[in-house]
């Protein structure tokens, strides 16, 4: 068997060269970080779930009129995709008040904001993914004008999609983390949705508990964090064939 060609390597997935031309494989980890990586451990079988779990999403997605990187399925592990040209900036869609935006704007977790809120964040790992504004994004080039109102626009239709669904199994979407990118097809380009939309990317409480069922179980040491993905992917129905699935928590920081 020949050695695949690893393309690139983050916190979360390795991107290896796809069969064929324009796709890639991408291989989900079970690595876990926080805090821009300065909290780092692993948390056996999150690549699993992830890719359950971004699979089922994003093939909803994709059913609602939103172009994707999706392709397919290819293992527990891993998914062949459309190979794109990553915006660097990550758009956060906030619909109530955790995280960052409470320290900085000095907000009550859990307060409901006025409207769904869109942050732009500049994706650079030495500089911690700083904030930035629409026209730091116009100024150095980021990403064109059509772009920006492309990527608004499927993030906001993505948002409302996803409340939706995940209001329907009691769970509250708090706010989540998009990323996109420019496929090329001969001369023309379009923005299409990249990455992942996992517990790892978004926030998700239980309606009534308010228990946290995502990443901010591994940032603030509240344990049973595998049991929280796996409650994730109980309720969305992709664990059905794997019944038998079972994940340890290996938290260590540095």
């Amino acid at each position: 068997m020949s050695r695949r060609k690893k393309i690139y390597e983050g916190k979360a997935k390795i991107l290896y060269e796809g069969p064929e031309a324009g796709t890639l494989i991408a291989h989900f980890k079970d690595d876990a970080t926080a805090f821009n990586n300065q909290k780092r451990g692993q948390i056996e079988g999150k690549g699993v779930l992830n890719n359950r779990i971004s699979e089922f999403l994003m093939t909803r997605i994709e059913a609602i009129g939103i172009p994707t990187h999706f392709i397919k399925r290819l293992n527990m592990r891993e998914q062949l995709v459309r190979k794109v040209e990553i915006i660097p900036l990550e758009m956060v869609c906030r619909n109530v008040a955790a995280g960052t935006i409470c320290k900085r704007l000095g907000l009550k977790e859990g307060e409901k904001l006025p409207r769904p809120i869109i942050e732009y964040y500049l994706k650079d790992d030495e500089l911690g993914d700083p904030l930035v504004s629409e026209d730091h994004i116009s100024a150095f080039g980021w990403a064109a004008p059509q772009e920006m109102d492309d990527m608004i626009a499927m993030t906001f239709r993505v948002n409302d999609f996803l409340s939706g669904m995940f209001g329907a199994i009691g769970i509250q979407l708090i706010d989540f983390k998009l990323e996109f990118g420019r496929q090329f097809e001969g001369e023309m380009m379009r923005v299409i949705l990249a990455d992942e939309i996992s517990p790892d990317s978004c926030r998700f409480w239980d309606v009534q508990s308010k228990r946290k069922l995502d990443k901010d179980r591994f940032r603030q040491d509240l344990g049973d964090v595998p049991e929280a993905y796996a409650e994730i992917a109980r309720r969305l129905g992709v664990l059905k064939d794997r019944p038998d699935l079972k994940v340890v928590a290996m938290e260590n920081e540095p």
